[in-house]
C-alpha cells in the first residue's frame, strides 16, 4: 500500500509537471536508501551494538536450554523410580520451563527488532534530513528510493543518481 501511494504521488507530480509549462524542466533524484544508510559512519557502530545485544540474547537462550536439557535428563533417569505424584510434578515443571523458554525466545526476537528500529532511527532521521537538503538545493521535485524495485526504468535525462552526493554529504 505504501509503495502504491508513493507511485501515485510520483505519477500525479509527473502529470502536473507534464501539463504545466512545456519549457519548464522537471528533475528528480534517485538513490539506494540502504546503501546510503550503510555508508554512514555510525552504521557500523550501531550494527556492532546490535550484534553484541543479539549475542547476549543467544547466550541466555543457550543457558536456559541447557538448564532444560539437564532437568529433562534427570527426569528421564529417575522416571521409573518416582512415585506418580512426583512424576507428574516433574512433568509439569518441565512443561512450564519449556513454555517459559519459548516465551523468552519470542520476546527476545520482538525486543531485538525494537532495539534495531530504535538504534537506526537517528540514522534514518539524519539521512532524511540530508535528502531533504539535497533535494531543495538541487531543485528536485522528489527523491526516489531505488531499493523498492518499483521503478524498472529511470530516464537519466530527467533523473539524477545522487548516491555519491548523499554519501559525501553524510561523511
Amino acid at each position: 500500500m505504501k509503495r502504491f501511494l508513493v507511485l501515485l504521488v510520483a505519477f500525479v507530480s509527473l502529470n502536473a509537471f507534464a501539463q504545466g509549462d512545456a519549457t519548464s524542466s522537471f528533475k528528480f533524484g534517485y538513490l539506494s536508501y540502504q546503501t546510503a544508510i550503510q555508508s554512514m559512519p555510525d552504521y557500523t557502530l550501531v550494527q556492532q551494538k546490535l550484534a553484541d545485544l543479539k549475542a547476549q540474547y543467544q547466550a541466555e537462550a543457550k543457558r536456559v536450554e541447557d538448564e532444560f536439557n539437564r532437568k529433562y535428563e534427570e527426569f528421564l533417569e529417575g522416571q521409573r523410580d518416582f512415585p506418580k505424584s512426583i512424576l507428574q510434578k516433574r512433568q509439569t515443571e518441565l512443561q512450564e520451563l519449556m513454555a517459559k523458554n519459548v516465551a523468552f525466545k519470542n520476546k527476545s526476537v520482538e525486543q531485538l527488532a525494537k532495539d534495531e528500529a530504535d538504534a537506526l532511527a537517528p540514522l534514518y532521521d539524519k539521512l532524511n534530513a540530508t535528502l531533504a537538503a539535497i533535494g531543495q538545493e538541487k531543485g528536485y521535485a522528489f527523491v526516489l528510493d531505488t531499493d523498492v524495485k518499483a521503478l524498472p526504468f529511470i530516464n537519466p535525462a530527467m533523473g539524477e543518481d545522487i548516491n555519491e552526493v548523499v554519501k559525501n554529504a553524510l561523511k
